[in-house]
């Protein structure tokens, strides 16, 4: 049975629900402490009806957290080039956490494995351009806005805070990358607006229709104008497959078949090529750092609508 309407996917939510008893919200970052581990919404923004379906309390703003990585990587490469950004970064999936550092001191040159992992995506901010720190944040959280038709998109300040005054792994590993030459400028100011980057706002719609941009290959799903090139939006797409929910993504790739990418605020971005941008929200989190009850709406979705690109 397909799910098409806002009733079959309330059901699909529903059922995924039961889930959030396994799973715990992210604790280490003090503000995403107090969220409520057993909300759980989704969106799927459908292309050709340019319609949306909802389920759950789809307005409710979460942030962005790990899910930046991928939007501020498509302005990074517009930015750099793509030889430029894969020449500090690498390509390839890791099986160790995405806070790790290990890699970076045991690889040759010492360059992060791929950009969704934290030290690549440091990276990858790092080479936003702009003159100031405030111009490299306004570009970013501009061009966000962009892909979800809202100007008015914002960064939720506590959070923000909350992070930057935890980051002391994140700090590491940009000193770490910075004496090997893989980052450049002032580490505090790179770990402001990365933080701020993480704590950028949003509901299931808004994640939905950003989804939708890349289902398009850059596209605007009622403009058709480009936002993001296609063969940047395909690079993107690409990353998420192979590293977008953490050193889960093979398991993912076979249960679900599709471009996404979680975050540990509990949010998960999803592409179904020439299809649909799918936001989901549920904070409780399996050990991997994935939404525990937001991966088994994607698995029945996926399974039911046929989704799988593989």
């Amino acid at each position: 049975m397909t799910c098409n309407t806002n009733a079959d996917l309330q059901k699909i939510v529903n059922e995924a629900a039961l889930h959030t008893v396994y799973g715990e919200v992210a604790g280490y970052i003090p503000a995403l402490a107090e969220v409520n581990r057993h909300d759980l919404s989704a969106a799927v923004y459908n292309i050709q009806e340019k319609s949306c379906i909802y389920a759950g309390d789809y307005q409710n703003k979460f942030t962005l957290q790990s899910i930046s990585k991928v939007l501020v990587l498509a302005l990074a490469i517009q930015d750099m080039g793509y030889e430029y950004v894969f020449g500090k970064v690498g390509m390839e999936p890791t099986g160790d956490p995405f806070n790790s550092i290990s890699k970076l001191e045991t690889s040759i040159p010492s360059k992060p494995l791929n950009p969704m992992i934290n030290a690549g995506a440091l990276a990858v901010t790092n080479m936003i351009k702009g003159e100031s720190s405030d111009e490299k944040w306004h570009r970013i959280i501009e061009f966000v806005g962009r892909l979800v038709n809202d100007k008015n998109v914002s960064c939720n300040e506590i959070v923000a805070k909350s992070e930057f005054e935890t980051s002391w792994l994140n700090r590491a590993l940009c000193y770490f990358m910075k004496q090997h030459g893989v980052i450049n400028g002032d580490v505090e100011e790179l770990i402001d607006i990365y933080t701020k980057q993480c704590a950028i706002e949003m509901n299931c719609f808004d994640l939905a229709r950003a989804g939708a941009v890349l289902a398009l290959d850059g596209k605007d799903p009622e403009t058709y104008e480009e936002v993001i090139p296609s063969d940047i939006a395909r690079v993107c797409k690409t990353l998420m497959v192979t590293c977008g929910m953490y050193n889960a993504s093979g398991e993912f790739a076979i249960k679900v078949g599709i471009p996404a990418k979680s975050g540990v605020s509990g949010g998960i971005l999803a592409v179904v090529p020439n299809k649909c941008g799918i936001g989901i929200f549920g904070p409780s989190l399996d050990k991997r750092g994935n939404s525990i009850a937001g991966v088994k709406v994607l698995e029945m979705l996926s399974n039911r609508n046929d989704y799988s690109i593989f």
